[in-house]
């Protein structure tokens, strides 16, 4: 049990230390939360739930990238849908209540146009076998290499652009792939002032945050249990194989509460667990929050 621990541990934090390095947001986060004492270091940040994109493609999409965490002993859960944005996903619970949950959607190709579905299919069809298969799940290092790992060849621009005009989830994977596409700050349980959502909000844009405002600047869920917001995802200088250059979308920072179920809410403070908040997650919340790659989020960074 202890190795499985250590083993999930190396993987987390493998998949942080890269994520860190590549969305500047993270450490101006980091730093902005300590100078106004919300926290005293980084370990104070409370990981609600990390979230990776995947394609429907032959050996490849959520049955395979699932296979890790699987092992890892997360435990599947809730089925979602997104019509409009042709997107499946599902959610995972981690074995203990200290780690984040996980958040897997994927790209339903069918249900693009013939054009984009050969673009896709000409870069995946490299694939021929699930690469989960083929790794020592018990290996930390050889895990945390595969998830940053290109499975396909580099797109060229008019591809990644052809994609764009269609779907910008199907060119945001087509290029990054599997990088972690964002982490979650629970803010419920940072000290008061902070630990609501239009609060901690105030606390981003008054530290210059571009907040993801697709469906207004916080996500509700109907029972006004799960309240989410976003940063709008930074810009990254990517070079395509034809050698040229473009700004894109990277990754993002998330934030969530998780308010006390009806049942909990006599409970003190300090009696409050994770299991007394409103779990699981939320298609209308989540369908808003995946534009935070979209380009008329992006678009408002240099405003």
């Amino acid at each position: 049990m202890k190795a499985d621990r250590k083993l999930l541990d190396e993987v987390l934090n493998g998949l942080m230390a890269r994520y860190i390095k590549r969305v500047p947001d993270v450490q101006k986060l980091i730093n902005a939360m300590i100078k106004e004492q919300v926290i005293e270091d980084a370990y104070d940040i409370e990981n609600d739930h990390i979230a990776f994109r995947t394609i429907a493609v032959p050996f490849l999409g959520i049955q395979s990238l699932e296979k890790i965490f699987l092992h890892l002993g997360y435990i599947k859960k809730d089925h979602y849908h997104f019509a409009q944005k042709k997107l499946d996903a599902y959610w995972y619970a981690p074995p203990e209540p200290q780690y984040p949950r996980i958040f897997i959607s994927e790209l339903r190709v069918q249900d693009l146009s013939l054009q984009a579905q050969k673009i896709i299919t000409d870069y995946t069809n490299s694939v021929k076998a699930d690469p989960v298969d083929k790794l020592n799940l018990n290996d930390a290092v050889a895990v945390d290499y595969f998830l940053h790992s290109a499975l396909w060849r580099r797109p060229a621009l008019p591809d990644y652009l052809d994609l764009s005009a269609e779907s910008e989830y199907a060119a945001w994977v087509i290029y990054n792939r599997y990088y972690l596409n964002h982490f979650t700050v629970s803010v419920h349980n940072l000290k008061e002032g902070y630990n609501t959502i239009p609060e901690f909000n105030d606390f981003l844009e008054r530290n210059d945050f571009v907040l993801n405002d697709a469906g207004g600047k916080y996500k509700e869920s109907p029972d006004g249990l799960l309240l989410q917001s976003s940063t709008v995802a930074g810009m990254l200088d990517a070079e395509f194989a034809d050698g040229k250059f473009k700004s894109i979308a990277g990754s993002y920072v998330e934030f969530a509460e998780r308010k006390v179920l009806p049942q909990f809410v006599e409970l003190s403070i300090n009696e409050i667990k994770r299991l007394h908040r409103r779990e699981g997650f939320e298609a209308n919340n989540a369908d808003k929050i995946f534009e935070s790659t979209y380009a008329a989020q992006t678009g408002k960074i240099n405003l």
